[in-house]
């Protein structure tokens, strides 16, 4: 007989019901009222016809009028509460003045004007029954408090019409009361499964827009945030920063502890994100391990470099997870609107591209997109496209450039470098279009027409003279690949033991099982491996290990000014070192000046090139380098003494 206060969307469909149906069932019982006092008024007294009629019709309308206003808004789920025990707590008293009223008229009048009251009482139970059935306490009191009275009167009049009557007002109730019984029950269940539908709808929205894993908005809802806050900044003429982060050495990590720690690592860094975020900073989940940002507010340049410095300081504090601490980075590139873009998906972009060349020429700090990178874009843009339509065996061929044995002096390989002469751009530099070759998935289709040049011409080189070659990321990762480039060696009429196949420590890292396979595969053929650019990643020793390789290339960002940087001496000293305790040839690479060479022999460095010997040339050019190696040598230590000196 009490308001379920347990099941606020049930308070809220009840409260929207009555507040429909309370104020028609008021309009009933005034016009009913009015009519029964109307007929009695000749024989009635007037504080009886009169003066009770119309207190209660004050009543009334002010309770149907409240109703009324209410069906224009829902309160809170505490105010509607209150007004549903408002309500039950009313409907006795009501029901209780409309029926003592109605049964002080039955003394006034004839058998007619007693039938009326029995009459009026009768349907007065079964509109509050229809009118109040959504709130089924409040029509179980009013039809009690009606029943009661009026079977127990119109039982006590002796009369065989009233009392059938009596009786079949009772039974008309109960079964009234059976059908509010089912119709409550399907109200209820019908509200509750409504309520489950739309919980499971945010849910599965919930889901939809959030990451699985770190709890983050994920790429979707990130997406709808950057339009939205695009919008309003739009309107607001206000500034707006989009960031975009990606974890260096995360991959490393993930093959060598497995992606359980991974995972645990990712969701430490959405916490460690949010941390550092105020509210006018959205952190979202893009995927794998890139994080994105969207930055409201009028921020400078200087606040966002200061911003992202501290992401990138904070990223780089050690992860403990397993019995050693766990080091990673991050990379952030960051573009603002509207200085930089004028859409929201432009902002996205650029904030990209900004990431891009944050990982290609400063890993593990902050990159804010400008307007010389818009230019870079556009003419990325327009190589990108020329390379689409370029013809791979006309337009692209290879220079060579020579390694030598810093003792002897001697040319040992030659290494062979992409080149494209472009008939819409003309020589187009390799730093310019082999990073979109390899972003566009186009860099596989250079390397075998490449190969087949390079093989073709090393033929004609003296006998026991390398050659060595660089493979990508794609040409080690699948079957048909490896394969690809073996039969195009194996055709070639080139020697493959005098072949050095160099991949970057970037190919490792993709899959290392892979690369494993596709090495041992090279390897059978009897071709070197070499491991190009060491030192710059993140691979381990345990993976350099696993790897049957036959020699490392020691990057020149280490090489220029050796001799005048202690730090890159040390460091080139430790990498010769490694090389030789693993028993694999060693090759410097950037080799510019007399000074730098000076300082790599004495760190006991093997082989050697760079522009200090010779820069690329062409297959014909090789042949006269080799013709001339002991005039060249001499040089060379004529050289050196005079340095020395």
């Amino acid at each position: 007989m009490s308001v379920p206060h347990d099941n606020p969307k049930l308070l809220r469909a009840q409260y929207v019901a009555l507040s429909r149906q309370l104020p028609l069932m008021y309009l009933v019982l005034l016009l009913n009222m009015w009519a029964l006092a109307a007929t009695h008024l000749p024989t009635a007294p007037l504080w009886l016809t009169c003066a009770i009629p119309l207190g209660m019709t004050v009543i009334c309308v002010v309770r149907a009028c409240v109703w009324l206003r209410s069906s224009r808004y829902l309160p809170a789920d505490t105010r509607i509460l209150a007004s549903l025990r408002r309500t039950n707590q009313l409907v006795p008293i009501i029901a209780g003045a409309f029926t003592s009223w109605s049964l002080a008229l039955y003394p006034y009048g004839d058998a007619y004007s007693q039938s009326q009251v029995a009459f009026f009482m009768g349907i007065t139970v079964i509109v509050c029954i229809f009118c109040m059935m959504h709130l089924r306490p409040a029509a179980l009191i009013a039809t009690l408090v009606v029943n009661v009275a009026f079977v127990i009167f119109f039982a006590s009049t002796h009369n065989p019409a009233f009392i059938a009557t009596a009786v079949n007002i009772l039974l008309v109730s109960l079964a009234m009361l059976v059908i509010l019984q089912h119709h409550y029950r399907d109200f209820t269940r019908l509200v509750n499964v409504q309520a489950r539908t739309e919980q499971l709808s945010n849910e599965n929205l919930q889901l939809a827009n959030q990451d699985s894993l770190t709890g983050l908005p994920n790429r979707r809802q990130f997406f709808t945030t950057l339009e939205s806050a695009m919008r309003q900044a739009i309107a607001g003429e206000k500034r707006l920063a989009v960031g975009i982060l990606d974890l260096d050495g995360f991959k490393p990590v993930n093959d060598l502890y497995g992606h359980g720690v991974g995972d645990k690592i990712l969701i430490m860094v959405g916490q460690r994100l949010l941390e550092l975020v105020g509210r006018t900073v959205h952190v979202a989940r893009l995927g794998g391990d890139e994080f994105a940002l969207v930055l409201e507010g009028d921020l400078s340049d200087e606040d966002l470099h200061t911003f992202g410095k501290t992401v990138c300081e904070q990223l780089r504090v050690e992860f403990l997870l397993v019995d050693v601490p766990i080091q990673i980075g991050a990379t952030l590139g960051m573009a603002t609107f509207p200085q930089g873009a004028t859409s929201a998906m432009q902002l996205f972009e650029y904030a990209d591209y900004a990431l891009y060349q944050g990982k290609r020429h400063n890993p593990g700090s902050m990159c804010l997109f400008s307007s010389g990178h818009r230019e870079q874009l556009h003419r990325d843009a327009i190589t990108e496209q020329a390379l689409r339509r370029a013809v791979l065996d006309k337009e692209f061929f290879v220079l060579f450039q020579p390694i030598l044995d810093s003792g002897s002096r001697e040319t040992v390989a030659f290494e062979a470098l992409a080149r494209w002469d472009s008939p819409e751009l003309g020589l187009v530099s390799p730093g310019q279009f082999i990073p979109i070759a390899e972003r566009i998935g186009l860099i596989g289709r250079l390397t075998l027409p490449l190969l087949r040049q390079a093989l073709g011409m090393a033929r004609l080189w003296p006998e026991g003279m390398r050659l060595s070659f660089n493979l990508s990321v794609h040409d080690c990762g699948s079957a048909d690949s490896v394969q690809s480039i073996i039969d195009v060696i194996r055709v070639s009429g080139f020697n493959p033991a005098y072949l050095d196949l160099e991949i970057t420590e970037t190919v490792v890292m993709q899959d290392i099982s892979q690369v494993q396979w596709a090495i041992g595969q090279f390897r059978r053929l009897g071709c070197g491996i070499s491991l190009d650019d060491f030192g710059t990643g993140y691979s381990s020793l345990s993976q350099l290990h696993a790897l049957a390789l036959t020699k490392l290339k020691i990057d020149r960002s280490f090489i220029t000014d050796i001799h005048l940087n202690p730090a890159s001496y040390k460091i080139v000293k430790s990498l010769v070192t490694l090389s030789l305790d693993m028993e694999l040839e060693c090759v410097v690479e950037g080799v510019e000046t007399q000074e730098e060479l000076n300082a790599l022999r004495s760190l006991g460095a093997m082989q050697v090139q760079g522009f200090f010997f010779s820069r690329p040339v062409a297959f014909a050019d090789t042949l006269a380098w080799l013709a001339q190696t002991e005039a060249r040598r001499g040089q060379w230590e004529a050289g050196e003494m005079l340095s020395r000196a």
